[in-house]
């Protein structure tokens, strides 16, 4: 069948208007024409933001709005996962809360996300079951019973139409929860979200499900995952099973906290696939409107919208009334804003380079615990906290995982080696990414990571040059030979969080206290309960060196990229840039500049990173691997 596609402009304020993005402005209808028409809204990564953004209020109200245009039968609400883990109320209730809400709002399809697991598995089984949603996945698989755990499929009928909802989780769901909730008790894994080396166990179980709702007698598929766009997250993205599957319409995702407003992505057949998420915390709605009588579909996202449901906001309120006395209670001040984002430009770096409150945290561990070294995943440090009163739900949204503190003693091998596995993807994002306490080290981005992992992404070892070294412990070079005790969470120590894992480890302090209580105690009681100037600097206290290939090079500094959603590697310096191509009628050259990489030139020259496969296939020549371009080469662009 022939599907015209169309990207949605951003929309404006009200939902009148903002109705508009589902037409393109070439073919703009009046309302009377919205009758026969489908309309999927959707969210992903609120992780417990129900009052941040458009609110859980605005998504009910934008809901019955779209109702009333559409008519209920015709409007479908959909979540692509992380939704009961993130915050005070989720942390507090185990995620219980949350799943009120979401009822409350009106939810049909959910989806989960890794940290739907964060509470155990007996618990995400029960909150799923709580759910008034149908919950979806095609590849969460019980090894026991070689069955999906869930439906992988859904199928809806609107008027003669019939629309399949396949879902998706992400194999990442193993490291980005804590993989031990996956395993018996003697290390076994009992599920599995078809996950492999190379992505195809996951492409082949999705194509399974579209084929088999397509047989079904679907008019169209739309996939819903929770598995992003970050480099990271290769080869299981969105992307990725985008570009090694047929048969889907349009792919609704989560994961990444990326905003993509329906983005065309090609199938393998050279289909156009469209691509929508919302980013995180409700900062936009998604929306997708199917038209089957002009066999047309179009995505994108509201951006602003200013109605509120009377009704879910009573229900919030509520809730947060029954927790304001806990929650707001005063543990501490900070002279200072700790943070998680970089000041300048706005951007998340705490996955990617230090920052004043990761060494916060290190510093809590590693005083608290007693410890030689204090070690933070960026991953687990989930909101700033501005300076002034510091509140016991200021400390549980920065980690409400619910982790316990604990120390371990390890080699200075396996201390490298965690390192290394935390520095793989740097500069780009990871929550892997480790802050420290009592130690420094450098990150060479010019070497290749070689860590090698399993197919769970656990680590097996690292298999060439180390990109991690100057590591220096309590003021001495790092003794690959000695012990030291290290304290963290129980998620990375004792549970392979981020896929590390220290076998033989001697447990020192078997979780002892919970997390948000080591960083109270920490302040409280080493700082006197004032966080002082001494983490005034929002970039830390220069515990971590990132070099870039410029600096490794010898040429002057050049800012590293904090978040950039494309291929993690980069070059080595022995690698010299060959000729530049002649440029064809109509194109232009770039020089590749330090930092740079296909997604980011595409975004910057072409207006969008999904293009950045039109400059490889210009350049193949040139470019042997599209992970790996070098500073100086000149890039043959397409038309912009």
């Amino acid at each position: 069948m022939y599907r015209k596609y169309f990207r949605a402009m951003p929309a404006v304020l009200g939902l009148t208007m903002a109705l508009t993005l589902a037409v393109p402005a070439q073919a703009a209808e009046a309302p009377s024409s919205q009758e026969g028409k489908i309309v999927i809204l959707h969210t992903n990564d609120v992780h417990c933001g129900i009052e941040e953004g458009l609110t859980y209020a605005g998504v009910s109200a934008c809901a019955r709005e779209m109702e009333a245009q559409y008519g209920a039968e015709n409007v479908t609400l959909v979540d692509a996962g992380d939704a009961v883990q993130g915050g005070p109320i989720g942390a507090l209730t185990r995620g219980e809360y949350l799943v009120d809400i979401m009822n409350q709002v009106g939810y049909d399809i959910f989806v989960p996300g890794n940290h739907e697991f964060d509470y155990q598995m007996p618990r995400m089984l029960e909150l799923m079951e709580m759910l008034d949603a149908q919950v979806l996945s095609s590849n969460f698989m019980d090894l026991t019973t070689g069955e999906s755990v869930f439906a992988p499929y859904t199928i809806l009928t609107y008027g003669d139409t019939e629309v399949a909802y396949v879902g998706i989780c992400t194999p990442e769901s193993f490291t980005k929860s804590t993989p031990a909730y996956f395993q018996d008790e003697d290390g076994n894994y009992l599920y599995s979200f078809c996950e492999d080396e190379s992505g195809q166990a996951l492409y082949d179980n999705v194509q399974a499900s579209v084929d088999a709702a397509l047989a079904e007698g679907a008019d169209y598929v739309v996939a819903v995952g929770h598995l992003g766009v970050d480099p990271s997250s290769a080869p299981w993205r969105s992307t990725d099973v985008i570009a090694n599957t047929h048969g889907i319409d349009v792919v609704i995702d989560g994961h990444s906290h990326t905003a993509v407003d329906g983005q065309e992505v090609l199938n393998e057949n050279g289909e156009s696939v469209l691509l929508n998420q919302t980013g995180t915390k409700l900062a936009a709605i998604g929306q997708v409107v199917i038209d089957p009588d002009t066999d047309t579909i179009t995505a994108g996202l509201i951006t602003e919208y200013e109605g509120r449901d009377a009704g879910t906001q009573a229900f919030v309120d509520g809730i947060n009334q029954e927790f304001s006395g806990v929650l707001d209670q005063v543990v501490a001040t900070s002279d200072v804003a700790l943070t998680t984002l970089d000041p300048v430009t706005g951007e998340r770096i705490v996955r990617s380079q230090e920052t004043n409150l990761g060494d916060l945290c290190a510093d809590a561990y590693r005083v608290v615990l007693d410890a030689d070294v204090g070690l933070m995943n960026g991953g687990g440090i989930r909101t700033d906290i501005p300076a002034g009163d510091i509140t016991y739900g200021d400390i549980i949204s920065v980690c409400p995982f619910n982790n316990q503190a604990a120390s371990i003693r390890i080699t200075g091998q396996q201390l490298l080696d965690a390192l290394e596995m935390g520095a793989r993807y740097a500069p780009y994002e990871s929550g892997s990414f480790l802050h420290v306490s009592g130690l420094t080290y450098t990150i060479d981005t010019s070497i290749p990571s070689s860590v090698v992992a399993d197919v769970q992404d656990n680590f097996i070892r690292v298999d060439g040059a180390y990109r991690v070294k100057d590591v220096v412990v309590g003021g001495e070079p790092l003794d690959l030979e000695k012990t030291y005790v290290v304290a963290s969470h129980d998620y990375m120590l004792l549970n392979a969080g981020n896929g590390m894992t220290f076998d033989g480890a001697e447990v020192v302090k078997d979780r002892v206290l919970p997390e948000s209580e080591v960083l109270i105690q920490y302040i409280r009681d080493e700082l006197n309960g004032v966080v002082g100037q001494a983490y005034a600097d929002p970039y830390g206290q220069g515990r971590i060196t990132i070099l870039t290939d410029a600096q490794s090079a010898g040429e002057p500094e050049t800012p590293v990229e904090p978040e950039t959603p494309a291929e993690p590697e980069t070059p080595t310096e022995s690698e010299t840039p060959e000729e530049p191509q002649e440029p064809a009628a109509g194109t232009e050259t770039y020089t590749v500049q330090a930092g740079d990489c296909l997604w980011n030139i595409a975004s910057q020259k072409l207006g969008s990173g999904f293009r950045w496969s039109e400059i490889y296939d210009l350049n193949r020549e040139l470019l042997s691997d599209p992970n790996r371009i070098q500073i100086g080469q000149v890039l043959v662009l397409p038309a912009a």
